[in-house]
């Protein structure tokens, strides 16, 4: 094969999507409860993000930030208007906006003269696999072979405020978490321990910084995750995966403080922010920004959650034993090892995504509808079953 060897795909040649549903070149339609690892947000070939880049590509591709691009103050003012921002930095992935967070926090502190530099991070967690991203994680899957890792982040429990507290000392300059671990098994952080984390933070003057390049966006019912929790002020948050609805766009959304120190030069993007990106993530947001929509994501959310619950794990206690996440961020506890009942999934035309500790990870497009929570809970049925 003339491509790198460093994936491991599926054994499914796709040809095109349609809403939920995806299609294999001899036909076979498979119901997709990936979304390409919540990217497709709205689902495969949406008329409505069809006709943005349609339009869009007849005007202007790409022209780079040496110009005014009027799609970008559109997004940046809507998303700013509707969450804690004070600006908007666009570039073209989670881990790229995890780049530009993590400069941000060093600028912030260089700003003020400060010898702060340190990061604490979650263990478990996954903010991307640039050099910076997996040095975050102190995973050494995400490590080994790429020694010395960047030195200034430290690793404490996820969900363990006390754990957190003792890692904080004179340099540390920023706590950044997942408000929901994704890759690390769909682990929702605890209300409580949010509110802790923020009370940390200002205590000890530190930036709060949320990585919600998977659980953002309208995936658990909310714009962002953050505000499941009204107190919540985050100085930065990093967006990607849905708001370009399966175009590359990542985003960092930054509150006033921090948003003054980057000046002219301080960082920046050729393709970050083009013009078919914001036709693309306008479009986006026409949906998530909506309270029916977001409605919808949570009823419908809550009630998969039951009926996997009662329909599929109850009933197969050999082979699962739990479920949990928020909205249409779900993982499902295995007892047997995951890729096993996944692979059981497929031949039954269902479509998941393997996460951290032994979960079937359940991302499905927003526009889910019930009908297809059924449909699903069938497939399931019928694959372990089978084993």
């Amino acid at each position: 094969m003339s491509i790198l060897g460093v994936y491991n795909p599926v054994n499914i040649e796709l040809d095109h999507g349609d809403g939920v549903y995806l299609y294999s070149k001899d036909g076979t339609r498979y119901l997709d409860f990936t979304s390409g690892i919540g990217v497709t947000c709205l689902g495969h070939s949406h008329p409505s993000l069809v006709n943005a880049l349609k339009d869009q590509s007849e005007k202007l591709w790409h022209c780079s930030n040496l110009f005014k691009i009027n799609g970008q103050e559109m997004v940046a003012k809507r998303i700013v208007k509707n969450s804690f921002a004070s600006s908007v930095f666009f570039c073209n992935s989670g881990t790229e906006s995890i780049e530009a967070g993590i400069k941000v926090v060093r600028k912030y502190f260089n700003s003020k003269d400060s010898k702060k530099y340190k990061i604490i991070c979650a263990k478990n967690s996954f903010h991307g696999r640039t050099y910076a991203a997996i040095s975050t994680s102190g995973k050494s899957k995400l490590t080994d072979g790429y020694f010395p890792i960047l030195k200034g982040f430290e690793q404490v429990e996820f969900n363990n405020i006390k754990d957190l507290k003792k890692k904080i000392d004179n340099e540390t300059a920023a706590i950044m978490i997942e408000t929901i671990q994704g890759e690390g098994g769909i682990i929702p952080a605890k209300k409580q321990y949010l509110k802790d984390v923020q009370k940390i933070a200002k205590d000890y003057g530190l930036l709060l910084y949320f990585d919600e390049v998977q659980c953002g966006v309208g995936r658990t019912g909310k714009f962002l995750a953050t505000e499941w929790v009204e107190e919540l002020r985050p100085n930065l948050v990093s967006i990607a995966k849905g708001i370009g609805g399966g175009f590359p766009l990542g985003a960092l959304l930054l509150d006033s403080k921090t948003s003054k120190v980057m000046k002219h030069g301080a960082h920046g993007s050729t393709f970050g922010g083009n013009p078919l990106s914001m036709a693309i993530a306008n479009e986006v947001l026409n949906f998530v920004l909506d309270a029916d929509f977001l409605d919808n994501i949570r009823e419908v959310g809550y009630n998969m959650r039951q009926l996997i619950k009662s329909e599929i794990i109850e009933r197969f206690p050999k082979l699962l034993s739990g479920i949990r996440g928020v909205g249409l961020m779900i993982g499902i506890e295995c007892i047997q090892k995951n890729e096993t009942l996944i692979n059981a999934m497929i031949k039954k035309k269902l479509l998941t995504v393997r996460a951290g500790q032994n979960v079937i990870r359940i991302l499905p497009p927003l526009i889910l509808e019930m009908k297809h929570v059924d449909e699903a809970i069938n497939k399931m049925t019928k694959a372990f079953e089978s084993l």
